[in-house]
């Protein structure tokens, strides 16, 4: 699979993953729990300054956090449609602040150490009878494969536009969920067999 994983070094990097993560979690947290435009514009600048702060770290994730910002002007324009230009600079602003976050914790955290601060946040689950093994792959593999699909995406995007000299928007439905259900496919292949033996 792909990866958004930046070896490019910015100063995020240095961050233990843990840490990364519950300030994602914590600042996620309270873009939910805000609804005055004013705070969450002024949140939207933060994670500007964040964004501009990691440099060449971002290069990867560049053209999916344009589509992120895409996705959010749409948002805006439907609430702007419907009469609601509160929601509209809201939801907007949210959708944006949290991808940014996400994204950043993204290029600058391996796979790997986001999966051991995983198993350490779900190891007492096995006092209840549950298995945090199973679990934290679980998650791992819902975060790896969001990221494979990005990743998947822009490749596709790239070819179509070599070929075509556009983008290919919703034309890149179709082949990218049969490279997506191919890949499931042959993750679970992999993991059953590892199980099995």
């Amino acid at each position: 699979m792909g990866s958004l994983y930046s070896a490019q070094p910015a100063w995020l990097h240095a961050w233990p993953a843990g840490l990364k993560l519950a300030c994602m979690a914590v600042f996620g947290t309270l873009l939910f729990l805000v609804d005055s435009p004013w705070v969450l514009a002024a949140a939207a600048c933060g994670c500007l300054l964040l964004w501009a702060s990691l440099g060449e770290a971002t290069r990867v994730a560049r053209r999916l956090m344009a589509s992120v910002l895409t996705a959010a002007l749409l948002v805006a324009a439907f609430h702007l449609w419907t009469g609601r230009p509160d929601v509209a600079a809201v939801s907007a602003l949210r959708l944006a602040c949290a991808s940014t976050l996400g994204v950043a914790l993204t290029v600058t955290t391996r796979p790997t150490d986001l999966l051991a601060v995983l198993d350490a946040l779900l190891a007492p689950l096995a006092h209840l009878g549950l298995q945090p093994q199973r679990v934290s792959l679980q998650l791992a593999l819902m975060l790896r494969f969001t990221e494979h699909f990005f990743t998947q995406w822009k490749k596709l995007d790239d070819a179509h536009r070599l070929r075509t000299g556009r983008t290919g928007g919703l034309r890149l439905i179709a082949p990218l969920t049969v490279q997506m259900l191919q890949s499931a496919r042959r993750v679970a292949d992999a993991i059953d067999a590892r199980l099995g033996g």
